[in-house]
């Protein structure tokens, strides 16, 4: 007697939202940030009910998408940030570009309105009309999600797109029926990963022929060669130099003898860079406010090494390029090198003599305000991440102090937009804790900026997120003051800023607070809150400090 089959078992469905929670679980998703809305709930529900990733609440979709930057930053993973449609989705648009500035590998996601109601200029509520256009503009790319079936494409395209260099932000719409319709559970949800782009032999090789008779050579590391600190290693084994932009601090230990760090403009940089017959230029932009608005002197034997192909002759001409992933292409190099140079033993000597020069410059212009940069690079040590603002401090020393020692340590806000800082503190101290990493979160921001998102620091207490803010509060935009000093004969407008009393303010949200209002208590105060958990502000009163012993007028320009 024949048995007839069993029949197939049929397969498990699941909301598209429930798609977009699996699948960010399969790109290693710990955490993300957004604020909750109509037309997101089912991806948020799916979050909630699977609770393999943690959602972030934060109180504003600018703070959000700042939060999820800087988590990618220091992760190396995707970050994530979700909101809503419409003039949710358009709060984010500043935190966009900041992350698009800094080629961070985000994923937006962002609801939309029915279906059967898009695209047909009907006021409906929440809707915006071009807000898909608006997404391509402040990012790398935009999708929507028009049906259940290309979900999961689209998911992929948008991952591998964030992460495939120059890296950078990529938005996904999904209408709010799109989110709650059902598919079959698919049997591989893993994204693709971009393959790290593998030099051409034979431009390394001419690449190689060109340095190898080189006998001072620098390099200069961007933030895209973040990931090559074993390649660069061998360099400075060779005997080369190093310097490095702002975003490429850390890729080598800024106590290195070999490296100038981030001075990378002050004139004693420059008259090293003048003994120089030879600079390297990887994953660098070679930013404007880095080199006098491309007026600082390099030497004239300049070559570059980039994984985006446009980057060749922008801004300084170079004598050769190659096109590559930073690790592939500098190991390939190296090994097209070793044996051939040879290398002026003074050079490392002088870079480190430099360095001190640099660093002793910078101490003149800061009056009382070097008890703080000293004492936070004692009391923290090198286990930091170090979250910066727009504000006038960082501009003074915070871009280059404290040394730091990880690739990953620096996260600042690049663009140039202030208020960012707070909440890229919190997606860091958020990171830190997930993955497990071990670092202390200190964010330096100004008063003026952290006014601007000071709502999240209701969601850094809810969240008992880690960190430590340095509040340098002089009840103004300081940098805007001093331009106006300079250019505008002293007229001061719209510059003086009513602030809240702090104390109180964090009292209130049952944040930490203390009060340095004296250079002497430093060591103090920030042994104080370093030892505690949660947030904690340290409001400097720079009124009572009074000011630096030299004035920031905006970015150093070249004098003649």
């Amino acid at each position: 007697m024949s048995t007839a089959p069993a029949p197939a078992p049929t397969p498990a469905t699941i909301t598209v939202g429930e798609l977009v929670a699996r699948f960010l679980e399969a790109c290693g998703v710990r955490a993300a940030f957004g604020v909750i809305s109509i037309h997101n709930m089912p991806i948020l529900d799916a979050f909630h009910r699977r609770q393999q990733i943690r959602f972030v609440s934060a109180r504003g979709e600018a703070g959000a998408c700042n939060m999820a930057d800087a988590c990618a930053r220091v992760t190396g993973v995707l970050g994530v940030c979700v909101t809503s449609t419409g003039t949710g989705s358009g709060n984010a648009a500043g935190a966009m570009v900041e992350a698009l500035t800094a080629g961070t590998p985000l994923l937006h996601l962002t609801g939309q309105i029915e279906s059967e109601y898009l695209d047909r200029d009907l006021g409906f509520i929440h809707e915006h009309p071009a807000q898909l256009a608006m997404l391509q503009s402040v990012g790398k790319a935009a999708f929507r999600i028009r049906n259940p079936e290309t979900a999961l494409a689209t998911l992929r395209e948008a991952a591998r797109l964030a992460f495939t260099p120059p890296c950078g932000p990529v938005s996904i719409e999904i209408p709010i029926d799109i989110q709650a319709r059902t598919l079959p559970l698919p049997g591989d949800l893993a994204p693709l990963t971009p393959s790290a782009l593998a030099p051409a032999q034979a431009e390394v090789i001419a690449l190689a022929d060109q340095l190898a008779g080189a006998r001072r050579p620098m390099l200069w590391l961007g933030g895209g060669a973040r990931g090559a600190r074993s390649a660069v290693e061998r360099f400075i084994r060779l005997g080369w130099g190093v310097v490095s932009s702002v975003q490429g601090r850390g890729i080598v230990p800024e106590s290195h003898p070999a490296t100038l760090g981030s001075f990378n403009l002050l004139k004693p940089a420059e008259a090293l860079y003048q003994t120089c017959d030879a600079m390297l230029v990887v994953g660098s932009r070679l930013r404007s406010n880095e080199t006098l608005r491309y007026k600082l002197k390099l030497p004239d034997a300049l070559y570059r090494i980039d994984a985006n192909a446009l980057a060749h002759n922008r801004g300084y001409v170079s004598r050769h390029f190659v096109q590559g992933d930073a690790q592939l292409t500098l190991d390939a190099l190296a090994d097209a090198l070793e044996g051939r140079m040879q290398i002026d033993p003074a050079l490392q000597p002088d870079v480190d003599q430099t360095r001190r020069a640099c660093e002793t410059q910078v101490d003149a212009t800061l009056g009382p305000y070097l008890a703080l940069k000293k004492t936070l690079a004692e009391r923290a040590g090198p286990a930091l991440w170090w979250v910066r603002d727009i504000t006038l401090s960082n501009s003074m020393w915070g871009n280059r102090a404290p040394a730091l020692d990880h690739p990953r340590a620096g996260v600042h806000a690049l663009g140039g937009g202030i208020g960012q800082g707070l909440a890229m503190a919190i997606g860091t101290a958020i990171a830190d804790r997930l993955h497990g990493l071990g670092r202390r979160t200190v964010a330096l921001v100004g008063d003026g900026g952290f006014m601007l998102n000071v709502g999240e620091l209701a969601c850094a207490v809810q969240e008992r997120a880690d960190l430590v803010v340095l509040l340098m509060n002089d009840q103004r935009y300081g940098v805007i003051r001093n331009i106006q000093d300079d250019v505008y004969g002293g007229r001061h407008c719209y510059v003086d800023l009513h602030t809240p009393r702090f104390e109180q303010f964090c009292a209130s949200l049952g944040a930490g607070y203390h009060r340095l209002d004296n250079p002497a208590r430093t060591d103090e105060v920030l042994s104080l809150a370093l030892a505690e958990r949660g947030p904690v502000v340290v409001e400097i009163d720079m009124q009572a400090w009074g000011p630096f012993a030299a004035k920031f007028a905006g970015p150093m320009l070249k004098k003649d």
